[in-house]
């Protein structure tokens, strides 16, 4: 058993700028450590309960448990346990995949230009952490022009028994210049609901002049799983980054995107949904950065929250100095189920410029009691009634995504 820091052999610690990336992110979240109450980003989650002894970092290979069930047509990349696994996998000629490790010990000098592009890590502690364990995950290169035409899916399946598994994953993903793409995101186990296990993933996106990536993630982990992801995601001129994320599983977890407009009419949407139950808390972060003219970005979050479980929302739009004609909204709603139900939000702009268009606001509130007594009067019973209404709720947020298969596919789950 082991605790989040211990020295385990990787490959490639003998090439001097891998070993310096490791070590670099060692040291930075051995100076911040794991976050708590006094930690602002952090203080709503305080994640102490991650900071045990009872880790192990192998858990078995691929089996075919992960080749789980997708109702829609797609591509696949697979992992099982923290691991790459081939079989399963598949995707076009046409785009480049390779496992990380793979990726590193082949293109060096092109991997190692985007993986020293990730941000401050003195103030992301778990993408310090991953970086510590850089190995696992994958490389997906869009050429310019590639059009993708179903979704690739990057299926995570955990399936560690009574181990409390730690796992690390970091995607690189890049899309050139003109190129378009779907990706999907699904996290899922076997196994008994109250499995311990504890994923923790960094994505690094780049959206290239004119591209167009639409990334859906799914988090439906065990009922006593640990789940940190953060995206850091650069996009350029004319780019567009198109996200949704649904968390319903877990008993931490914490989704964070940092999204930076660096240049002109750069556009990002940032969207999310959540449903959580029990005694569960469900982070969801958000920081757009607008650094170039004409640039926009679109958030909208929606939360539905009962038992004894606490909903979070961090949403942060920055816009630096004279970046004109630049819009961002931001709107985060909360659905209360019980009395003990809790919600904590934190919307923040920062606006250095002036013609600007910007707005952020928060809501919360229960089931409306009209409505229920409404179809209750017309045969409908008390469980079916609530579920309708918390159905219709949702039904803003994911009717913003295009592909209505996927979309159907995530309602099935609520």
């Amino acid at each position: 058993m082991a605790g989040l820091v211990e020295n385990i052999s990787l490959i490639g610690d003998e090439i001097p700028w891998l070993k310096a990336l490791r070590r670099k992110g060692e040291e930075a979240f051995l100076k911040s450590g794991v976050p708590g109450a006094k930690t602002e980003a952090w203080k709503y989650l305080k994640p102490k309960e991650l900071a045990t002894d009872d880790y192990v970092f192998s858990c078995g290979g691929c089996s075919q448990k992960v080749k789980q069930e997708i109702p829609f047509s797609c591509y696949r990349i697979c992992f099982e346990n923290g691991r790459f696994c081939p079989e399963g996998s598949f995707f076009p000629e046409e785009i480049e995949v390779l496992p990380l490790i793979e990726a590193i010990l082949t293109k060096s000098s092109e991997i190692q230009f985007w993986l020293k592009q990730i941000c401050d890590l003195n103030k992301f502690p778990f993408a310090a952490l991953n970086q510590k364990y850089l190995n696992e995950g994958v490389y997906i290169h869009l050429p310019q022009g590639f059009v993708l035409d179903k979704p690739l899916v990057l299926d995570v399946h955990t399936s560690c028994e009574d181990k409390n598994l730690f796992s690390n994953l970091h995607n690189v993903v890049v899309l050139d210049k003109s190129s378009k793409a779907e990706v999907v995101e699904y996290y899922h186990y076997d196994g008994e609901l109250k499995s311990h296990y504890f994923n923790n993933v960094v994505n690094q996106i780049f959206v290239g002049k004119g591209a167009n990536l639409k990334h859906i993630k799914f988090q439906n982990e065990a009922f006593k799983a640990s789940h940190i992801a953060f995206s850091h995601v650069l996009v350029d001129e004319k780019g567009l980054y198109d996200s949704f994320c649904l968390q319903r599983g877990a008993d931490l977890a914490r989704n964070e995107s940092r999204v930076i407009l660096r240049q002109q009419e750069a556009e990002c949407v940032v969207n999310a949904a959540y449903k959580i139950d029990g005694w569960a808390k469900v982070d969801t972060t958000t920081d757009v950065e607008h650094l170039a003219v004409a640039t926009k970005s679109h958030q909208l979050v929606k939360g539905v929250i009962g038992g004894q479980a606490k909903g979070i929302f961090q949403g942060k739009i920055h816009i630096a100095q004279d970046c004109v004609a630049t819009e961002g909204n931001q709107l985060h709603k909360a659905l209360l189920l019980s009395d003990e139900a809790e919600v904590d939000v934190k919307p923040e702009l920062e606006i250095f410029a002036d013609d600007v268009k910007c707005s952020h606001g928060a809501a919360s509130g229960e089931l409306d009691e009209e409505q229920l007594f409404y179809m209750r009067s017309r045969g409908i019973g008390y469980e079916e009634a609530r579920q309708l209404l918390i159905s219709a709720y949702f039904e803003e947020v994911f009717a913003l995504l295009d592909n209505q298969d996927i979309s159907n596919w995530l309602k099935s789950f609520l």
